[in-house]
């Protein structure tokens, strides 16, 4: 008995965000991964949605939340509350597609305008199945990932080809980022912030000062 966890016992939750064009392949990644499960006829995702998995990295239960958001401008309203917080990225374009390729530059601007540098973050060529359709080459991804520094990982969520490990791989990528950071922590005590303090009571004064 003392070996069994339940769902909500798990020693870290990272929040892991889907970006990418529309038609990607996102909802599937994210379905084959959290359920094992693939549709054809998948439909645009309205708004945000997230799934949950839990995963071992080392001997620790790294809970994941993974959130899939429409790839369509119209939906970039939501977009600072849709990053905020995520420790973790897939960065998804489809090889059969070669502009959702040239369109992971303006994601990637996206994605580290609005979250920590410190986020671990992996290119996914999803569709790759489509051998006879491809039109964006390894190479030139790889390029792009070496330039970047990005993790890739090519991906077909139809025939369950590294869905897994592309997730896994990002999930330790992140424990292991923490973990470090954990370290640093634990032998550098953070200073005291430098700046002014300023006591409860004055509270409403600096309010009325800093106004209009």
């Amino acid at each position: 008995m003392g070996g069994y966890r339940t769902d909500d016992d798990y020693d870290y939750l990272f929040k892991v965000v889907l970006i990418g064009d529309s038609g990607v392949g996102k909802s599937n990644l994210l379905s084959r991964f959290s359920r094992n499960e693939f549709s054809l006829e998948s439909k645009s995702t309205i708004g945000v949605e997230f799934a949950t998995r839990s995963i071992q990295v080392n001997d620790k239960v790294v809970k994941a939340q993974i959130w899939d958001t429409a790839g369509q401008e119209r939906y970039r309203a939501i977009t600072s509350a849709y990053y905020r917080g995520a420790v973790g990225a897939l960065l998804v374009y489809d090889v059969t597609r070669h502009v959702t390729f040239e369109n992971v530059e303006r994601w990637l601007k996206e994605l580290r305008d609005h979250t920590d540098t410190n986020i671990v973050i992996m290119l996914v060529a999803n569709k790759a199945d489509l051998r006879h359709l491809r039109a964006v080459s390894t190479q030139d991804a790889q390029s792009f990932c070496e330039k970047e520094n990005l993790f890739f990982m090519e991906t077909s969520a139809l025939e369950s080809l590294n869905v897994e490990n592309a997730f896994t791989q990002v999930l330790t990528q992140i424990h292991s980022v923490v973990s470090k950071k954990a370290l640093e922590v634990a032998h550098h005590p953070p200073a005291l912030p430098k700046g002014q303090t300023i006591n409860v009571a004055d509270v409403s004064a600096v309010n009325k000062s800093a106004c209009c």
